[in-house]
C-alpha cells in the first residue's frame, strides 16, 4: 500500500482577538485593588496599624513578610 504524505497548504497568517479596554479595566482595577489588601495584610497588619486584634493574621503571613523582605522580629 502506498502512504500518502500531506503536503502542507497556504493558509492565512493568525490574528489576535482584539478586546476592548472598557472589558479589561473593570477586571484590571478589581485586581489591583486586591492585589493592595494583600499587600496591606503582609506588609502591615501588625502593632499599631492593625485592623484586626490579636496575632492570627500575623502568624498566617509570618512567612510571607520574610519572603518580600519586610521585617517582623
Amino acid at each position: 500500500m502506498a502512504q500518502s504524505v500531506a503536503q502542507p497548504t497556504a493558509t492565512t497568517p493568525a490574528v489576535p482577538a482584539q478586546l476592548p479596554i472598557g472589558a479589561i479595566a473593570p477586571w484590571a482595577v478589581f485586581f489591583g485593588i486586591l492585589m493592595l489588601v494583600l499587600l496591606y495584610f503582609v506588609g502591615a497588619e501588625q502593632g499599631a496599624t492593625s485592623l484586626v486584634s490579636g496575632e492570627g493574621v500575623h502568624e498566617w503571613v509570618h512567612d510571607a513578610r520574610h519572603l518580600l523582605g519586610f521585617p517582623c522580629h
